[in-house]
């Protein structure tokens, strides 16, 4: 049985990769059909929030959590910097969808790489600089509720945009 697309029956480990994917297909599936100038739409001023800010933050997310975190590679970030911890929300006039979206697709298979090497959700991140030990569920969880949380940000965007609703 499947609900959403994800086994109902699964394994946990199972469980919570289907609904991290069923959540990242759900913010590419805002995306879609869109134009780039669409995608760099705010939403309500003053904020900068955007689509195409949303894919640039998730690919960040991506790499710090699965990378950065989980296998302790010293990766630096797509576009945040000490700087501007926003960066991937502003400046987008110049921004390239096309290859936003393609560093995104990346880091999404290079995170489904690592966590398909990893048997065990018990499996503590490698990197010395994480506060506490944390597991791959607990990522795997707060992954899933990273997406969710700006998949309601890209409901009412792409609602503003085009008038486009559902998942």
């Amino acid at each position: 049985m499947t609900y959403s697309g994800t086994d109902t029956t699964a394994n946990e480990k199972r469980m919570l990769e289907g609904w991290l994917d069923f959540h990242r297909s759900t913010l590419e599936r805002k995306c879609q059909g869109l134009q780039p100038d669409q995608m760099k739409e705010p939403s309500v001023p003053p904020s900068r929030l955007t689509l195409l800010g949303l894919v640039r933050h998730q690919a960040d997310v991506e790499r710090h959590w699965f990378q950065r975190m989980l296998k302790g590679d010293r990766v630096k970030p797509l576009y945040w910097t000490r700087e501007d911890s926003d960066a991937d929300f502003n400046d987008l006039a110049e921004a390239d969808s096309d290859a936003d979206f393609a560093a995104w697709f990346a880091e999404v298979e290079k995170s489904r790489a690592i966590v398909a090497d990893i048997d065990d959700l018990d499996t503590l991140a490698s990197n010395p600089k994480v506060n506490s030990p944390t597991s791959l569920r607990w990522i795997l969880v707060h992954m899933i509720e990273e997406y969710a949380r700006h998949n309601g940000h890209a409901d009412l965007l792409r609602e503003a945009i085009d008038g486009q609703t559902g998942v």
